[in-house]
């Protein structure tokens, strides 16, 4: 299957609903499966007082109760701007295969640069994607590792059951 522009204009349109719904910022997503939408998201994340609540992980969740399922492996994400780097990773562990995307992140970043800080997220994109990739010893935030033994046994132990089943 290849791009389909009703799917970009739907994203577009929940987009638009920031215009007049109070909490919401102006980033609409859906994912498409077998030629069908199967979830739709809008960023909530000062409504829900939820920093995750991005458009994509709206629409991924919304895909992933719709379908029963946790794999979106063939499932294509239009967007209506292009993801930050923690919704990229949550379309990579969700199998979303492709993506579509309006605006891009410079482009959304020109319509953002005269807004203060409180006006919107004090997001820093390039540290974002920086930190999401690094090695964990190799990020800003600092980070230690403390009861490793406990955790890495229940880690052993639910495989091994789960390999049991």
């Amino acid at each position: 299957m290849s791009y389909r522009e009703e799917f970009m204009k739907r994203a577009v349109d929940i987009s638009r609903r920031a215009l007049s719904e109070p909490g919401t910022e102006p980033f609409g997503a859906v994912v498409v499966k077998d030629g069908k939408i199967v979830g739709e998201g809008l960023n909530h994340s000062l409504a829900h007082f939820d920093p995750t609540s991005h458009g994509e992980i709206e629409a991924i969740k919304d895909a992933c109760r719709t379908l029963k399922s946790v794999d979106l492996t063939g499932a294509d994400m239009y967007t209506s701007c292009e993801p930050c780097a923690m919704c990229v990773a949550t379309m990579e562990v969700a199998g979303i295969s492709r993506l579509f995307y309006a605006s891009s992140m410079a482009q959304a970043g020109t319509a953002f640069e005269k807004l203060t800080k409180t006006e919107r997220h004090p997001i820093d994109v390039d540290k974002v994607r920086a930190a999401s990739g690094a090695l964990i010893g190799d990020r800003d935030m600092p980070s230690e590792q403390h009861l490793e033994e406990e955790a890495t046994g229940i880690l052993e132990a639910w495989a091994r059951m789960k390999k049991g089943q």
